[in-house]
């Protein structure tokens, strides 16, 4: 994201590279913190890829440097750039790890869970389209294309939060953490499931 923008707007100091992608809201949706910027223009040019080219004072406002790249930034930049058009890389959700211990919890829980997730999702979509004219106003074109790609996803993962949520309430496949039922406590009722489909653990397993 800073290589990309360096390279759009070079030569460009810090303060404008940390404002232009706070207006980009990157925090949210591509990893990038406004306060890591300086310490990554300094990285980025110990390896050699950034350039000071001047530095601009204003008034009694701090000195600026401004960057460009290098002939091995721009070399790096549209390695990356191409690296992530023409490679698939799954994202990070925690939202995964929560859901690989679903039956830890009540299955009630995970019913109301999963449909209020959904609820979320439709809500922002139902937001974003409300206002998607306003926000895209000025904008190039793909930017707003961008954001469909982001509404089809949530579109799409609301509808399956749905679906698991009827599996899980219509007791589908799995034992949940009910507390005590039958003399059997859910948890160990889970774990004999699992001894169930996959055999006892042999000693080196339990280690």
């Amino acid at each position: 994201m800073i290589m990309g923008l360096i390279s759009y707007l070079q030569p460009v100091h810090g303060y404008d590279i940390r404002k232009e992608l706070a207006s980009w809201n990157v925090e949210s949706w591509a990893d990038v913190q406004p306060g890591s910027i300086y310490h990554a223009l300094r990285k980025l040019t110990d390896e050699g890829l950034l350039e000071a080219v001047d530095t601009e004072q204003v008034g009694g406002r701090p000195a600026r440097t401004r960057y460009q790249l290098t002939k091995a930034g721009e070399v790096e930049y549209q390695t990356l750039l191409r690296r992530y058009w023409w490679e698939y890389k799954e994202p990070v959700d925690p939202f995964l790890a929560a859901f690989a211990f679903l039956p830890s919890l009540p299955r009630a829980e995970a019913v109301g869970a999963l449909r209020a997730r959904a609820r979320l999702l439709e809500s922002w979509v139902a937001t974003y389209r409300d206002s998607a004219d306003e926000w895209a106003a000025g904008k190039p074109p793909h930017v707003a294309w961008q954001f469909e790609l982001t509404t089809v996803r949530a579109e799409a993962e609301a509808r399956w939060c749905h679906d698991v949520a009827a599996r899980v309430e219509a007791g589908e496949g799995m034992h949940f953490n009910e507390g005590p039922a039958d003399g059997e406590h859910g948890a160990e009722a889970w774990r004999r499931a699992i001894r169930e489909q996959f055999g006892e653990p042999d000693d080196e397993d339990e280690m």
